[in-house]
């Protein structure tokens, strides 16, 4: 079953007057709703708040990066462990082709339903994850693979056990390794990309969003609960720390922002899978254009570039 946010009630009531049109076979009724929606959705979705964006990220049902995976690979073989401790499955590896490219896809998974959820440990990945995604990465640089990677997380795990396996150590020998990768690299943010956990696999030749996905250092909730000593501030805190795709793209913090479809990818999964699919193989195209010491050359410059100062 559909889940609705509470400004998408106005669509929910559309949708189930078109259903019922259908169901009746009356064409004009169907045509005339469809007018109301498209006139619904564009009024709704063209002046959402950066809280509502950041509800959008969150949506139950907007694609996880299996469903993406599952939309627009064919031929895939998924990869297993890090060869040090264990198979962490908040972290997805699979090889395989899109359109008429082999690649290999690296993405973070929240998972649906109690026991999923636990299984991927809410998306949240261990060292393990973050050390399977960069063997991944290492095997594609080995054949000259290009790389694909979905971010979509609230951060990494801080549990103890995590600490104990050196949780800071993994992501940042992820940046560093990721950084000198000598394969294209294109990281997409699919959902929510929070902290260390959205960065250790987002250093890449290109780095984009989808519409209405989010990335931020901190959750709105915990920023909230540090400055104000109240979570229920979240929305203050999220309007106050520019989270949004066009936020970051406006400060030249990311490289793209990807249309995903005006009603969001958790009403048209498909059309949201192809907008990530055209998107990889068009820039994967022009990075192709570019010598390896000109794409090492770019990269260097846009993973140095954000930031100011003045005398």
């Amino acid at each position: 079953m559909a889940t609705y946010l509470d400004f998408e009630h106005k669509i929910k009531f559309i949708q189930e007057d078109i259903i019922s049109a259908q169901v009746r076979h009356d064409e004009g009724a169907v045509e005339n709703l469809q007018k109301d929606l498209d006139k619904a959705v564009s009024k709704i979705f063209n002046n959402l708040t950066p809280f509502q964006q950041l509800q959008l990220a969150r949506h139950l049902d907007r694609p996880y990066a299996l469903d993406y995976i599952n939309l627009i690979m064919r031929d895939k073989y998924e990869i297993h462990g890090d060869r040090h401790f264990r198979d962490d499955a908040a972290i997805l590896c699979y090889l395989g082709y899109i359109g008429g490219e082999k690649v290999m896809v690296i993405g973070e998974q929240k998972g649906r339903g109690t026991k999923n959820k636990i299984k991927r440990n809410f998306g949240m990945p261990h060292p393990e994850g973050y050390r399977k995604a960069l063997r991944a990465a290492k095997l594609a640089e080995k054949f000259n693979i290009p790389v694909l990677m979905l971010i979509d997380t609230p951060g990494a795990y801080p549990g103890i056990g995590a600490e104990e396996r050196n949780q800071s150590e993994a992501i940042a020998r992820n940046l560093i390794e990721l950084a000198e990768l000598n394969t294209p690299t294109i990281s997409i943010v699919i959902g929510e990309g929070g902290s260390g956990g959205a960065l250790a696999i987002g250093v890449a030749d290109k780095l984009a969003m989808m519409r209405y996905s989010v990335f931020s250092v901190i959750s709105p909730e915990g920023c909230s609960a540090i400055l104000w000593n109240d979570p229920a501030k979240a929305e203050a805190a999220t309007n106050a720390m520019k989270i949004t795709s066009k936020d970051l793209k406006e400060l030249d913090l990311i490289d793209d922002i990807i249309d995903e479809p005006l009603i969001g990818a958790h009403r048209d999964r498909d059309g949201a899978a192809a907008a990530i699919a055209d998107y990889f193989l068009d820039e994967l195209s022009k990075l192709r254009e570019m010598s390896d010491e000109e794409r090492m050359d770019a990269r260097y410059k846009r993973l140095t570039n954000p930031g100011a100062f003045s005398e």
